[in-house]
């Protein structure tokens, strides 16, 4: 396994780890005498760090790989799911927004598999790469915000506002292009069979 993959892999080990910390009931919330807020807050994004190394190291190296095409994206979507859900069950985010935010994954994921199979690629849009930032941040300040500055806590929920609002606008934008691509695609076959028949 190369480098690029090693990391992904990495960042799955990662997940379980932060659910760990910031949802078992440690004596005087502490490990080590270091407030687990703030070490769940360095593993997210230790784990989150490894999602641009990677596709940079892959790219660096001309290391990309089809499994690790098939591994980054789960490994973010099980990193953002897991934190999302920690966030919910420590009382830190609103259920109803959550399941947007997830339901908005789980649609998308499907519709890549779709394109994928019918040999269609959709690169990320700048709304989705916005999405990604703002849940970064949206996460570290609603870990960090109610223990330690409530203007963090604050600024979490803005953030949670605008991955929101960006989940559903880009998954609108990414259903458009996934549709014109198909709907080219499709243009494409009877000229391609005419062709061919003619060939024969």
């Amino acid at each position: 396994m190369n480098l690029p993959n090693t990391l992904t892999l990495g960042r799955i080990f990662l997940i379980p780890l932060l659910v760990v910390v910031l949802l078992t009931n440690f004596e005087g919330r502490t490990i080590l005498g270091i407030r687990k807020e703030l070490i769940g807050t360095i593993i997210f994004l230790l784990a989150a760090c490894t999602d641009w190394l990677d596709g940079f190291v892959a790219r660096r190296r001309g290391q990309v790989t089809e499994l690790g095409q098939l591994m980054d994206p789960l490994a973010d979507k099980l990193l953002i799911t897991a934190a999302f859900v920690s966030l919910v069950a420590l009382d830190l985010a609103p259920a109803w927004m959550v399941a947007i935010i997830l339901g908005r994954e789980l649609g998308v994921t499907v519709l890549r598999s779709i394109a994928y199979s019918k040999g269609i690629t959709i690169v990320a849009s700048p709304l989705g790469k916005l999405k990604m930032v703002s849940e970064v941040v949206a996460i570290v300040f609603l870990i960090l915000g109610r223990e330690y500055l409530q203007e963090f806590f604050v600024l979490g929920r803005i953030a949670l506002w605008v991955v929101l609002v960006t989940a559903l606008v880009s998954a609108l934008d990414y259903y458009r292009r996934f549709h014109e691509k198909l709907s080219l695609k499709d243009e494409e076959l009877p000229g391609i069979t005419d062709r061919q028949a003619r060939n024969n």
